[in-house]
């Protein structure tokens, strides 16, 4: 898209330079609220930086709801009368480019790249510092967070909580390096996949996993089983869609969502998960998942495996503790569906010639009476002047004239 400055264009327009229809109809209304206008041009605008910050689902609409929002939000501002100093607004804009880690020259560069104007993404950032000073005088008052509020929250940290559940389906190709081209080509092309019967039949024919003798379906999973890589990739999948191919050592795993759930779990994420990995020579041979299984029979926790291991090389076993983002990612996919205690055989190491006795030992709870009450009375605070300043806003969208065109 070209980018043109709104006064280039209001002066050729003024003179009658003879710019094409299409090009006036970029500064035409496309909605007023409350007779104050918003261009197409500004609409088109939000809609390209809306997918530069790769939002999903409906833009156009999303764009809209924004933009007249941010009218809304600005009109209360002018009846107060409420301005920030622009070094504010320049500040906000550093941290916003910071978080691509980008200066703000080298993000307005991407941005422009993109067909984003920096006028865009300043108007964008100066409404949300302006809207946020606005609600902090308003409402800072209203709100108090006593005591009993930060030891309620505290309380809460350990006990039942309310956390997104998933439900996939799975497949995941061995791809060992004589097969890796053949792989990627059918990863390939299950990424385009959308309907779950047919994603069901690819992984009852090409996935490594006992799952697939379920077409690759799993049970209802917490997200925050899964790596802390892969969470966003998949909470941003719609229902029926595939993941992209995603690269494990000698594998490609693909997931597809079924479905989404809010439910109660017993316990925050883990801040780090205990593992024992039991190495066995002879990949996945009849001889070595005989070995598997009769380890499986012989012990009923990861401390028993020490007594597995005795008189071995002491490369055998392997038992770590690591936060989830430091456990590489075919380990973290195997624990993801493991309880403590509970065993995987379905990985290898070194070409497929040792086969990986996984055991979850444990999922270690943060420490919670390490949380910070200051930082609690601040997210509890915070929570609430959001919960504030949207019922404001819906209060205002109630009272305004808004006319779409």
């Amino acid at each position: 898209m070209r980018v043109i400055s709104t006064w280039t264009a209001v002066l050729a327009l003024a003179l009658g330079l003879g710019q094409p229809a299409a090009a006036q109809n970029q500064f035409a209304p496309a909605i007023t609220v409350n007779e104050r206008v918003i261009t197409q041009y500004e609409l088109s605008q939000r809609i390209r930086l809306l997918e530069v910050f790769g939002t999903r689902g409906d833009i156009a609409q999303a764009a809209r709801d924004a933009l007249i929002s941010d009218r809304l939000k600005q009109q209360e501002i002018d009846r107060v009368g409420l301005r920030v100093p622009p070094e504010a607004i320049t500040a906000a804009l550093d941290e916003f480019a910071g978080r691509a880690d980008m200066d703000l020259a080298q993000f307005n560069a991407m941005l422009a790249e993109n067909g984003v104007d920096a006028a865009t993404l300043r108007d964008f950032v100066s409404i949300g510092v302006t809207w946020r000073d606005y609600v902090r005088a308003r409402f800072n008052r209203e709100v108090t967070v006593t005591d009993a509020d930060i030891a309620r929250a505290q309380g809460q940290l350990g006990r039942a909580r309310s956390e997104m559940e998933v439900l996939l389906n799975e497949i995941i190709i061995a791809a060992p390096p004589e097969m890796a081209e053949r792989a990627a080509q059918a990863a390939e092309q299950i990424a385009q996949m959308r309907d779950f019967a047919d994603f069901e039949a690819a992984a009852r024919q090409v996935s490594a996993l006992p799952s697939r003798d379920q077409g690759g379906q799993l049970d209802w999973l917490p997200i925050s089983n899964y790596p802390p890589q892969l969470q966003g990739l998949i909470l941003d999948l719609e229902i029926g869609e595939v993941t992209a191919p995603i690269m494990i050592p000698n594998g490609i795993a693909l997931f597809q969502m079924r479905g989404r759930r809010e439910a109660v779990q017993p316990a925050p994420p883990p801040a780090s998960i205990d593992y024992a990995a039991y190495y066995i020579a002879g990949g996945r041979s009849d001889a070595a998942l005989r070995i598997a299984d009769d380890v499986a029979n012989r012990v009923d926790t990861c401390d028993d495996l020490y007594g597995i291991a005795r008189n071995q090389p002491a490369e055998v076993l392997d038992r770590r503790a690591l936060p989830p983002a430091e456990i590489p990612q075919d380990i973290a996919l195997e624990l993801a569906r493991l309880d403590p205690h509970e065993v995987s055989t379905n990985l290898t190491r070194d070409n497929g010639q040792v086969l990986v006795f996984l055991m979850l030992c444990q999922r270690v709870a943060p420490d919670l009476a390490a949380a910070d009450p200051e930082t609690l009375r601040n997210q509890i605070r915070g929570q609430r002047l959001t919960t504030l300043a949207d019922a404001l806003v819906e209060d205002l969208r109630a009272q305004a004239v808004i006319v779409t065109r």
